[in-house]
């Protein structure tokens, strides 16, 4: 179990450490902002820009401490390059403040130094997030059997997991150790959706063939073939307007006790404050 760090305690009061299971009692005049550990798995490249930089901004403003891990650990992971210059005519490509978050996250000393996955002991985190992303360097990630082992043991501690997008996919391809069955078996849940995926793929094929096709499946019918049953699947409004940190009219997330998932970057904000409220509600 890892330790909680609680930032702030009365006005001018020193920072102290308190063991996550202490019971902390408080004045009316005191408050806490407490520091969870939260990790991000990802492949060496091709990861989504947005659907990292925004979750890790957002927690780490928030006072969280962010983990990032990948196959072999050491060396700093890429996001999808097209994602910052633009997928098409420099069009499709992410937005300019999740770019500028990446830059600054191109910058933190746990971006550039990642643990590995095979050194990842779960016990260690409060909160999980699994992000998406669709171009061919994502398979290492979504495909990783040893990357599913250390998910599957997170998922069993009953804490925290977000997943976006193709991140989605992690998680069905997880099995259940008592059952068998995938993890989100019993779970509503979104991913990208069908309608999505293929409207991306038919409008750049005849520049990008397969670009955006991760696998000849869609995310939609795996990750709805994991399931109990296909009404657990939620596609949320048909529009291709994003979230802002501000506006979350046109975003979307399902939430399902202490695990919350959303379809693709234009969720992203939405996304991250619903995740760092589980994590919030995890630490009383």
């Amino acid at each position: 179990m890892s330790s909680t760090r609680v930032r702030n305690a009365t006005a001018g009061s020193a920072a102290v450490m308190l063991d996550r299971d202490a019971e902390v009692e408080l004045s009316r005049n005191e408050s806490i902002i407490v520091a969870m550990k939260v990790l991000v798995p990802l492949p060496d490249a091709d990861f989504d820009t947005t659907e990292v930089a925004v979750p890790w901004k957002l927690l780490i403003e928030a006072g969280h401490e962010v983990v990032f891990a990948t196959e072999g650990g050491g060396d700093p992971p890429r996001c999808d390059q097209r994602l910052l210059d633009g997928v098409l005519f420099g069009q499709l490509g992410a937005e300019p403040e999740p770019i500028a978050f990446y830059r600054e996250l191109e910058k933190d000393a746990a971006f550039t130094k990642p643990v590995a996955w095979r050194d990842l002991d779960v016990a260690d985190y409060d909160g999980l997030l699994l992000a998406g992303g669709h171009a061919p360097g994502m398979r290492q990630y979504l495909g990783s059997t040893e990357l599913q082992g250390k998910v599957a043991g997170f998922w069993a501690t009953g804490r925290p997991v977000g997943a976006i997008c193709h991140g989605v996919l992690v998680l069905a391809r997880t099995s259940d150790a008592t059952t068998n069955a995938s993890v989100l078996h019993d779970k509503r849940t979104t991913c990208l959706p069908k309608d999505m995926e293929r409207g991306a793929y038919l409008t750049t094929a005849w520049r990008l063939g397969r670009y955006y096709r991760t696998y000849p499946a869609y995310v939609q019918d795996e990750v709805v073939a994991a399931l109990a049953s296909p009404t657990q699947f939620e596609r949320g409004p048909r529009t291709l307007r994003r979230g802002t940190r501000d506006d979350h009219q046109h975003a979307f997330v399902v939430e399902d006790g202490n695990y919350v998932s959303a379809r693709w970057p234009g969720d992203s904000y939405l996304f991250a404050q619903r995740f760092e409220a589980l994590l919030r509600g995890n630490a009383v």
